[in-house]
């Protein structure tokens, strides 16, 4: 099905660049928005945290419905997650000051955005249903690159015109996002139309050779390593979170505006592409455990040149450790639990990985608001420092004891 492969990769693509540029409007302006109306830092970190335990139990919900659901398929959810939270979105422009309803919209907008991503991460799959062959990393920088450009954009119309344009700034990208997965679903249709149902070509998996989910208790018993180092991801992502979410209170306590964030976050974003699109290739000459070392070390060179920085320029300094830390930890562990665990413990083992990062970004949107309130960015990127090294530290004591079982 050669004929649908680039029109589908290339669509998957656009659902990734339209999916980031609302999370950029939704969590990567998160601060700037709140703060604008009134919300203390603790209390912004109180709304992602909640964002997050919520988004906790949307996730295994979504993916139910588009495995059991007769006339929904995962394209079909993410419709309709899009439709709701396009609902949401315009109520933000009746409900704009300090009020329980804001709260409440603002959270649940960010649950459910932060739900969808294993939706369409596993998307992939899905589309090679139809036998054309699905480039997961090359679709996903699509991502980053949309998220870079956009950020960038939004950081100099924001300094310009104040956080009023974010909920019409997210309207958009939604609709945007609703109009990627309509072209992408009458693209699958037809390939798999034309494919006759025959799913077994081009690599993928015959039916009879998939193998059963394990339950918990047996992942457990059998995964011993793997659960003690989700604890050292778990501490070692904390940072992610912080950065991510409090990067305006970073930039502004070393005299830099908004205009300022939204291009770190571009650069950021931008720095991720090359790890991302090139990692087949990256793999073949290094293994998955040496690349979760580089990340992980990469991860504490960003987070001390961070914490000391006292210019703009250093904190855009510290970024460029982010294309070898987020950008190839990221593919490094999906491809790491895949080759350490049998099939259907993998399906169980990405899961513990979600559920770490997730757990990590509670505490962190916690912790991080109550810092900055207590005492400025400073002493949050302290702890995070600390906690990064130990996180680290952890990884690479853990990771190379990792092998595959018999």
């Amino acid at each position: 099905m050669k004929k649908y492969t680039l029109k589908l990769n290339t669509e998957y693509a656009g659902i990734f660049g339209a999916y980031w540029m609302f999370y950029a409007v939704v969590s990567s302006f998160c601060s700037a928005y709140l703060l604008d109306r009134g919300y203390t830092n603790s209390e912004i970190g109180i709304i992602l945290a909640v964002a997050s335990v919520v988004s906790v139990f949307m996730q295994p919900a979504l993916a139910n419905l588009s495995d059991r659901s007769k006339k929904l398929d995962a394209i079909g959810v993410a419709e309709l997650s899009t439709m709701a939270m396009l609902v949401l979105e315009l109520g933000l422009f009746i409900f704009n000051r300090k009020s329980l309803a804001l709260w409440v919209i603002y959270m649940l907008v960010m649950a459910w955005e932060l739900a969808l991503q294993p939706l369409f991460n596993s998307l992939a799959r899905k589309l090679s249903e139809s036998g054309s062959k699905i480039n997961f990393g090359i679709c996903r920088s699509g991502g980053s690159l949309a998220y870079a450009i956009f950020t960038a954009i939004m950081g100099t119309i924001v300094e310009k015109f104040g956080t009023g344009v974010l909920p019409g700034a997210g309207v958009i990208t939604l609709a945007a996002l609703f109009g990627c997965l309509l072209l992408c679903k009458r693209t699958l249709d037809r390939a798999i139309a034309d494919h006759h149902g025959a799913i077994t070509e081009d690599g993928l998996i015959p039916a009879e050779e998939v193998t059963e989910e394990i339950d918990l208790k047996m992942f457990v018993r059998r995964n011993k390593l793997f659960i003690v180092l989700s604890v050292f991801i778990l501490i070692l992502f904390f940072q992610n979170t912080i950065l991510n979410n409090f990067m305006f209170q970073i930039v502004d306590g070393v005299g830099g505006t908004s205009e300022d964030m939204g291009r770190i976050f571009g650069v950021m974003a931008f720095l991720e592409i090359p790890a991302l699109f090139f990692f087949d290739n990256i793999h073949k000459k290094f293994s998955c455990a040496f690349l979760l070392k580089v990340a992980s070390f990469a991860f504490v060179c960003k987070l001390v040149t961070m914490y000391l920085a006292n210019s703009v320029a250093m904190i855009y300094a510290a970024h460029f450790f982010h294309i070898f830390s987020f950008s190839l930890f990221l593919p490094a562990i999906v491809q790491f639990i895949n080759e350490i665990m049998d099939r259907g413990e993998a399906v169980r083992g990405q899961a513990v990985y979600t559920t770490a990062i997730t757990v990590a970004a509670i505490f962190a949107n916690i912790l991080g608001g109550i810092l900055l309130d207590a005492s400025g960015p400073k002493l949050m990127l302290l702890v995070s420092s600390v906690l990064t090294i130990i996180g680290a530290a952890g990884i690479f004591l853990l990771v190379g004891k990792i092998g595959k079982k018999s």
